[in-house]
């Protein structure tokens, strides 16, 4: 599929009473797309899409186009929405140890390529600390610096090792064996229930 297509097969997906929180709505949307206004339309999708449960298939759409239209940053998250789709999502406010104070004196990126270790709370057979692997997505921020405080996006790579963290839960960032940061957790969803096929 070309871009039209699967930003007009995307957008069929999203109920006609969605808006975003500017009151755009898919029929706005379609104007974009007779005008070709591609990047637009995709963007508008891209915040009809995070203010409501939208199916998997939209998101990879979108992805498509946005890979299509070589927008990096909108593809990165289109397909990281697919992840929290498939695994669940857990939202956190995270603060960062000072550099001074931890292993970690660079910025993080902010859109989802760090996958730290996290301690929540589990324990290995021996019972000692068991860390459990999360990819990272800094909310609203192209990067957080050390120190820095920042609500974040996880995607456990193990969902069953989290089915016991919940709101107000204190987790800590490990990059090694030192801590990294500490988050307090905001939100948590899990997977989606797989759609049946055929």
């Amino acid at each position: 599929m070309d871009v039209p297509e699967l930003l007009e097969s995307a957008s069929l997906l999203v109920p006609e009473e969605t808006a975003t929180a500017n009151d755009i709505t898919v029929r706005d949307i379609w104007d974009y797309l007779v005008h070709d206004e591609w990047e637009i339309a995709l963007g508008l999708l891209e915040e009809l899409g995070d203010g409501h449960p939208l199916p998997l298939t939209f998101w990879e759409k979108l992805g498509s186009a946005a890979e299509q239209l070589r927008l990096e940053r909108s593809a990165a998250w289109c397909h990281w929405r697919c992840s929290e789709i498939r695994n669940g999502v857990i939202r956190a406010d995270l603060t960062l140890r000072p550099a001074a104070e931890a292993s970690r004196t660079t910025p993080i990126a902010g859109p989802g390529v760090l996958r730290p270790m996290w301690d929540i709370g589990n324990l290995s057979p021996t019972g000692g600390q068991a860390v459990s692997i999360a990819a990272l997505w800094v909310e609203d921020m192209p990067y957080l610096e050390p120190g820095g405080r920042a609500t974040v996006r996880l995607v456990p790579f193990t969902p069953s090792h989290w089915k016991h963290v919940e709101h107000g839960q204190r987790i800590t960032m490990h990059e090694d064996r030192t801590v990294a940061g500490t988050a307090v957790i905001l939100e948590v969803r899990p997977p989606a229930p797989a759609m049946p096929t055929g």
